[in-house]
């Protein structure tokens, strides 16, 4: 993959309400899983990237419109949360999804209104939480988001997600996990919306510490660097052409 000639401007975004809320999450994400993500994406990529962060407690979200124009790739993960999310953000996000703009949708943040949005479908699945082993296969060898991690990605205790998992057809399939249970679920998996580039990455529930384990912190870096952004495109606009417009 080139390397961009400037650093990528990663916003990670937070619910950071389990963290407030419940003691067993705070014990593992003390300053908050937004945090630990950032950090993660900073160790991998360092020089390579400019990460700030963002909460929902935040005035419009911490997703301001300058932040949001100063992003070329947006991380999103909730849960407890989802219908406190302003819709005027959420369309916000989106245009610039559609502009450009990559998106990293995290773990539960399957049920966010950004991602059903994007996504036309419920997003709903199967779950139990229960601590189960979760082995994260890759389906998409020499995809830039695999670069550097095992094969399986071996997560000791998870939330399980399971098939049937309400999307549209992923662009490309990069992980598929399996559990304990004999369950299976598409974990990674890459869509396109305009001109921006999504990645769904299911590993991270909040009672574990998913966001420690450093496979996982490599695939995320990764995904930032597969999710940022090419060259300016200028947005489409409608245009009256009457006959004889173009006289090449």
């Amino acid at each position: 993959m080139p390397q961009p000639t400037q650093p990528i401007r990663v916003t990670v975004w937070g619910e950071n309400v389990h963290e407030h809320r419940d003691e067993s999450v705070r014990a593992i994400y003390p300053d908050g899983m937004h945090t630990t993500i950032a950090e993660g994406i900073a160790e991998h990529l360092g020089d390579g990237v400019v990460v700030r962060t963002a909460t929902l407690d935040q005035p419009e979200h911490g997703l301001t419109e300058q932040v949001l124009a100063e992003t070329d790739v947006l991380t999103w993960w909730g849960h407890a949360a989802h219908e406190a999310v302003s819709d005027e953000i959420v369309a916000r996000v989106r245009a610039r999804v559609l502009a450009g703009m990559g998106l990293l949708v995290l773990h539960s943040a399957h049920f966010s209104k950004i991602f059903i949005d994007l996504m036309g479908s419920t997003c709903s699945l199967g779950w139990r939480n229960e601590a189960d082993r979760e082995l994260v296969w890759t389906v998409a060898p020499g995809h830039p988001i695999t670069a550097g991690v095992p094969n399986p990605i071996d997560i000791p205790e998870q939330e399980m997600y399971s098939e049937y998992f309400d999307i549209p057809a992923p662009e490309e399939l990069v992980f598929i996990s399996s559990f304990t249970g004999g369950e299976v679920f598409r974990s990674g998996c890459t869509f396109r919306r305009g001109n921006g580039r999504i990645f769904y990455f299911s590993p991270g529930d909040q009672e574990y510490p998913v966001y420690h384990h450093p496979h996982v912190r490599r695939v995320l870096a990764n995904a930032v660097g597969w999710a940022a952004p090419g060259p300016a495109i200028d947005a489409p606009t409608v245009a009256n052409r009457p006959r004889g417009w173009f006289e090449g």
